[in-house]
């Protein structure tokens, strides 16, 4: 996995090291960079960058526990997982969580998940 990635996800953090731990065992990426301003971390299918908040921006930022969700946001990010239950688990023991409503799309079944600093994101599993 070493080529450059042809797509992926940019996401600002507060707590860069948290939130690339909690999406590496929620979506099972691996570390593949790191700097002090941004980690990266990959699948096959996807490259997610965490990378450091401004300072500025970092100052005006509380992050609660459980987070305030940011559900304003106009994007919203989708990964597939092999279980939900596993990566609710997961999410719950990283600081997130996994919504218990679901929905069926074709081929599939997707809920709304968060991550420790708030992000709304979107799994889903193959409907088999």
């Amino acid at each position: 996995m070493s080529a450059p990635a042809r797509a992926g996800i940019f996401l600002y953090a507060k707590d860069t090291g948290r939130l690339a731990g909690f999406y590496q065992s929620v979506l099972g990426l691996t570390a593949a960079h790191r700097t002090d301003q941004m980690i990266v971390v990959r699948s096959p299918d996807l490259q997610l960058i965490v990378h450091a908040m401004p300072p500025q921006a970092a100052a005006q930022v509380v992050i609660t526990d459980p987070p305030q969700l940011r559900d304003r946001a106009a994007i919203k990010f989708f990964c597939t997982v092999p279980s939900l239950a596993v990566a609710q688990a997961s999410a719950r023991a990283m600081g997130g969580d996994v919504l218990a409503e679901q929905w069926h799309g074709p081929g599939f079944v997707v809920r709304n998940a968060w991550d420790p600093e708030g992000n709304l994101f979107q799994l889903r599993q193959s409907a088999d």
